[in-house]
């Protein structure tokens, strides 16, 4: 019961740091939509997915040996400080020197944009870094808070700056940069992670220890930056930038899942991970898999159900198009979420080149499905090939996962609640009125039915504090 109290706990603290940045995100869509033209925000949109291609490149994947190690090393003082030294040392020259070669790729833009759009990418990259290291130390509520920080200093500024003073795409830039380097601050002091820094302890065969671990994450970046971006690269190739535009707006709503699925992520590593070595690991796995897959399901058919309402309050402009993807796009996260689960697996037991291969061949699939088809299916190729290649992903990594350790799926339930998702999808995709109340009425019943357990202990739990606060 210890390992399931823990997990709710650090879900509940990471979900602090993942509601409300998706919460100012819907503050901050309409200002974006609103303030830049359909090129601008093409544009923005590349800039700020091209850092998750240049982070691995320039780190190796050095900040998930960050977290993975620093698990492990939770009370031992002196390998905290000789493990974050060294990612250090490492990390930061290596990254000058490849954001450096970088600029001359940007030779189309202006000067002024090609250093901001580099000075971001420096500062996102030490941040994710910095980051990582505080989870690996246990310190999620670092974590969550310098997110929060981040988030509502962005949203500010980006109606500052765009809104107020119409400083375009520079000016969105400039905020990413100040938001960031708040948030660097907040949690470099509140980790005192300089504390950690002990120059002495640099060693080569250290960085090469951890460089085995992480370097086959690097395929895993780089495949999940592919599903992630080559559609949108694909489409401003083949079709212009403001395909991109919608594509990029189709995907803004669905992305919202990410409340629930992203806490549920990082929360299930650290418990998947500090639970490798027990005895009933396998049996744990399976239950844990069930609970999550209840809460993701419901959360996901209530955001569905949800979308006509939600897409007309949030979207400003002629964007009206991106709305016929987004229940493609929903089914996609669903299957994206199983396959992170079980890649918190993977990670639990070290096995970065298993998480490196399955996204791999995941990838190409979906860039084989997007060059094949975008001709004869525009936008559509990019929805139906993220579609495909996530379920091919979640199919292949639950087979694959019992080579290294044995868990039950029930697999005819997960295609029940899934089929239940695609109905409830294409109920979105029609549009019509009554079968959207309809829609919302069977999401919320279905969300309560799979986890009125959970609610009921939540509610037990809610209760007995009340109690003991009263007396």
């Amino acid at each position: 019961m210890k390992r399931e109290q823990q997990f709710v706990k650090s879900s509940v603290i990471l979900s602090i740091g993942t509601i409300v940045p998706k919460m100012t995100s819907i503050v901050t869509l309409p200002i974006i939509t609103g303030c830049l033209t359909k090129a601008e925000y093409g544009t923005y949109d590349l800039i700020t997915i091209l850092v998750s291609l240049i982070l691995p490149i320039a780190t190796l994947e050095m900040q998930a040996a960050a977290f993975r190690y620093l698990v492990n090393l939770r009370g031992e003082l002196i390998e905290q400080k000789r493990c974050i030294t060294n990612i250090t040392a490492f990390t930061v020259p290596v990254c000058i020197v490849v954001l450096a070669v970088f600029y001359f790729f940007l030779f189309n833009m202006s000067p002024s944009t090609r250093l901001l759009i580099l000075l971001y990418f420096f500062i996102d990259i030490v941040l994710i870094t910095v980051r990582q290291m505080a989870r690996g130390l246990s310190l999620n509520m670092a974590y969550s808070f310098s997110a929060i920080i981040n988030s509502v200093i962005e949203m500010l500024l980006m109606a500052l700056l765009l809104f107020g003073l119409h400083r375009g795409l520079n000016g969105a830039l400039v905020a990413l940069i100040l938001s960031q380097t708040c948030s660097l601050v907040f949690i470099s002091q509140k980790t005192n992670i300089l504390s950690y820094m002990d120059w002495s302890l640099i060693s080569w065969e250290k960085i090469k220890e951890m460089l085995s671990y992480s370097w086959p994450m690097i395929p895993n970046s780089l495949s999940s930056w592919i599903m992630r971006v080559s559609d949108r690269l694909i489409l401003s190739l083949f079709m212009g930038v403001e395909a991109n535009a919608i594509y990029a707006v189709a995907n803004k709503l669905p992305n919202l899942f990410n409340i629930i699925q992203s806490t549920f992520t990082l929360a299930w590593q650290e418990s998947a991970t500090l639970s490798v070595d027990d005895a009933d690991s396998g049996e744990y796995y399976g239950k844990m898999f069930d609970r999550i897959f209840n809460i993701l399901v419901g959360g996901m058919a209530v955001l569905i159900a949800f979308t006509p309402i939600i897409f007309r309050i949030l979207i400003r402009g002629d964007y009206d198009e991106a709305y016929n993807h987004m229940p493609i796009l929903y089914l996609a996260l669903m299957f994206s979420t199983i396959s992170s689960y079980v890649g918190g697996i993977y990670i639990a037991h070290m096995k970065s080149k298993e998480i490196g291969i399955t996204t791999t061949l995941a990838a190409i699939t979906n860039l084989l499905i997007n060059v094949l088809t975008v001709k004869f299916i525009g936008i559509y190729a990019a929805s139906l090939s993220t579609l495909i290649s996530y379920f091919w992903l979640a199919i292949y990594r639950m087979h694959d996962v019992q080579k290294i350790q044995k868990i039950k799926f029930n697999y005819k339930r997960i295609a029940i609640l899934l089929i239940a998702l695609a109905l409830i999808s294409f109920a979105c995709f029609l549009r019509i009125t009554v079968v959207d109340v309809i829609n919302m009425v069977v999401s919320i019943v279905l969300a309560f039915a799979l986890n009125r357990e959970m609610i009921h202990l939540v509610i037990k739990m809610m209760c007995s504090r009340f109690k003991e606060k009263m007396k």
